[in-house]
């Protein structure tokens, strides 16, 4: 994208390693988070003391001004890879900045998939899929259930889930007292009662990869004493987190071609990484294997692959949505749909094998949009990468790839 783009913006939550790798791309970083920094950026709103190359401006919400300011510089003929801006929020509701449409691009960072933290060589690329490229689909893993709930607990923060276990959940927390403590505030919000913003936000993190009602995890908030939050405190824990890009929701997706009648909009509730919500919830990898932890399972394992899913989908230009009709007779958990408008129907299986019955939506998917459905796939946790015979691909989460 650099030799393209003038000005890119990197967009995510705290710790997915923005910061870190926009610098491995730009001479010089202005952080906008150190104030001697910012008075410098802010005597020069121009950049005309700037050195040549690729600037980072890191924090960038900060100053918000800096966004109408290198707005200006791409109107006035900025050359490709000019500007970096790394943020993990938006700026706060009043302050009035232009979108940028047209002249910054704006790319989302995640936590990183399987295949990014190196815990096997994916065989299978999404990129080939969509593009109906991949019709050989092999390949081996000795990746279990085990590992992928390791992973799930040990989250996708490239400062967290290589630590020990002990360390890890004290980072966790720490990253979520933070949030309650700084960034909320900094985004303008204050939590007076910190315990129902927990219970809240356990609430969330229960309803992950489902289209629960926000009345409902509303509900499931209440205290002990039968107390609740007022709905408009809930609201408002919900923009402000989104402002902070922790929560990651999946939208419902409807085709932008033959369009298909009483498809269900609302989204599949997502926090930005699936380790959050497991330590929210208290699950470590040992709990989710077992009955107490286990209705847990297959929600938070469907969260891990929809990250994978979502940023494998980024290089092949592509969307990701769930499709889920009103009735809910039909429900495909990942549409990817490529630039030329043809889906890849992905389904998320937390066993094994497959069978015929785990196949069904897919095959309506591709009876109601025979034209534009180029592929379909099953994720799994099982060994093995392999066509079934109706063509339906079968692939390990750990085996998939960009």
């Amino acid at each position: 994208m650099l030799p393209l783009a003038p000005a890119i913006a990197i967009d995510g939550p705290k710790g997915v390693g923005k910061t870190a790798t926009a610098q491995r791309r730009a001479p010089a970083t202005w952080l906008v988070d150190d104030p001697t920094q910012r008075a410098l950026l802010e005597a020069d709103p121009t950049f005309a003391t700037a050195p040549p190359g690729t600037l980072l401006i890191d924090e960038w919400q900060r100053l918000p001004e800096v966004w109408d300011t290198v707005r200006r510089s791409v109107d006035r003929g900025a050359p490709p890879g000019r500007f970096l801006l790394t943020g993990s929020a938006t700026p706060v509701a009043d302050v009035d900045t232009h979108s940028g449409a047209g002249r910054i691009l704006s790319l989302r960072m995640r936590p990183m998939t399987l295949y990014e933290r190196g815990i096997e060589q994916p065989t299978v690329s999404l990129g080939a899929l969509i593009a109906g490229d991949d019709h050989r689909v092999t390949g081996a893993t000795n990746v279990t259930s085990a590992d992928y709930f390791e992973a799930i607990e040990s989250s996708g923060l490239p400062g967290i889930f290589r630590q020990p276990p002990r360390l890890r959940r004290g980072l966790l927390d720490a990253y979520l007292q933070r949030v309650i403590e700084r960034d909320l505030p900094d985004q303008g919000f204050s939590i007076r009662r910190p315990e129902t913003f927990r219970r809240w936000l356990a609430a969330y993190a229960a309803a992950s990869s489902t289209t629960t009602s926000y009345s409902r995890i509303l509900d499931a908030t209440t205290a002990g004493d039968g107390s609740q939050p007022a709905k408009t405190t809930t609201i408002a824990y919900r923009d402000h987190l989104s402002r902070l890009l922790l929560l990651d929701p999946m939208p419902g997706w409807s085709p932008t071609r033959n369009p298909l009648s009483r498809l269900q909009q609302a989204p599949k509730h997502q926090l930005a990484d699936p380790g959050l919500a497991a330590r929210i919830l208290n699950l470590s990898a040992r709990t989710l294997a077992t009955p107490s932890g286990g209705h847990m399972a297959g929600p938070l394992f469907k969260s891990l692959a929809t990250i994978t899913v979502r940023v494998a989908s980024q290089p092949a230009e592509s969307r990701v949505g769930h499709l889920r009709t009103r009735n809910g007779d039909h429900d495909v958990d990942l549409i990817v749909e490529g630039p030329d408008g043809r889906v890849l129907g992905i389904e998320v299986k937390l066993a094994a094998s497959v069978t015929d019955a785990d196949v069904r939506h897919l095959q309506w998917l591709r009876a109601q949009l025979p034209h534009d459905t180029v592929d379909l796939l099953v994720i799994t946790t099982g060994t093995h990468a392999y066509r079934r015979r109706d063509g339906v691909a079968v692939v390990p989460l750990a085996l998939l790839g960009a």
